[in-house]
């Protein structure tokens, strides 16, 4: 572990008995803040939380600062949460000016995510990031269901991977992964995106869903459709995490699983299909402290196991 950034994050946090090798990378939790839940970089840490992530995921950044969607744009449902936030976000340059020396405080890695209306602002921002931050990992965002532009990409195979290899010709340090959606054929997408050569694969971003008002029989979100995520939606990234895993990368990169995750077996479930991260996000919104007792959870069960590393029980389902 001679990795000077490592050295620092191992001497603000604890090192639990689930530390992972994720990417190359030393965390020492592989639990992860999903882009849009965790802010820009250190919010989580007056909720005490960041010691118990590995990392953190900025919001999307895209080339100019966008407001997002009108309001409303955020609902609670029975199972979970429905947004149409639109990426709102500070945009690259101001990111750049104002919050890329928090990484240096921070207990936990950082990670970022990109987006963009079209290629060049993709590459624009990832690009910037690699070259002006030591943040070590990049996730583009393919997947935004509650944007006019953000499924474009997403929507065929073919799309995609025309954008993710101008995206690997921009970033050089940082590592590379993908977010994809968890409805269309999750298979063929993961396959066109290790074809463009990703450093590494998150399943998934949230379902495109709707919700009406029966009073009023207006929709409940301006935008009329958004993202549903929270618990409704964890069986479904288990089933993608799982068939990712088993028929296209075979271990050959790494998952971040992501979706409905709110109790440690919840993210054991994700291993058990095959992530070798877990991803935390509407939990982080409803219980900021939920990364401390999810982290427990995973270290007893562990030891319960009869194991002495987590990447034993990657895709171990049986």
């Amino acid at each position: 572990m001679g990795d000077p950034s490592y050295a620092r994050i191992c001497h603000n946090a604890h090192v639990s008995a689930i530390g992972i090798t994720f990417a190359g990378l030393q965390l020492h939790s592989p639990l992860i803040g999903a882009a849009g839940t965790a802010g820009y970089t250190n919010e989580l840490a007056d909720a005490g939380s960041l010691g118990s992530l590995g990392a953190v995921t900025s919001k999307s950044l895209t080339g100019q600062p966008r407001d997002g969607n009108d309001l409303p744009r955020v609902i609670p449902l029975k199972a979970g949460m429905l947004n149409a936030i639109g990426l709102a976000n500070m945009g690259i340059d101001r990111f750049l000016a104002e919050r890329s020396e928090d990484p240096r405080t921070m207990p936990c890695r950082l990670f970022a995510s990109v987006a963009g209306h079209s290629i060049d602002e993709y590459c624009l921002v990832a690009g910037r990031l690699d070259r002006e931050t030591d943040i070590p990992l990049i996730e583009a965002n393919v997947s935004c269901p509650n944007t006019s532009d953000g499924r474009a990409f997403s929507a065929d195979p073919s799309a995609m991977r025309t954008l993710l290899c101008a995206l690997r010709a921009s970033v050089g340090r940082a590592k590379l992964f993908a977010k994809l959606p968890p409805d269309g054929d999750a298979v063929a997408l993961a396959g066109a995106a290790m074809e463009a050569g990703v450093d590494g694969l998150t399943l998934c971003n949230t379902m495109p869903a709707m919700a009406i008002d029966v009073t009023t029989r207006r929709y409940r979100l301006a935008n009329r459709r958004g993202g549903l995520s929270g618990p409704a939606v964890h069986a479904v990234a288990v089933r993608v995490v799982h068939d990712v895993r088993h028929q296209v990368t075979k271990g050959a990169v790494p998952i971040i699983g992501l979706g409905g995750v709110a109790a440690w077996d919840d993210a054991a479930e994700l291993i058990l299909a095959g992530a070798d991260a877990v991803g935390l996000g509407t939990i982080l919104l409803a219980d900021p402290g939920a990364p401390r007792r999810i982290a427990r959870g995973l270290e007893r069960w562990l030891l319960g196991q009869g194991c002495h590393h987590l990447h034993e029980l990657v895709g171990q389902v049986r």
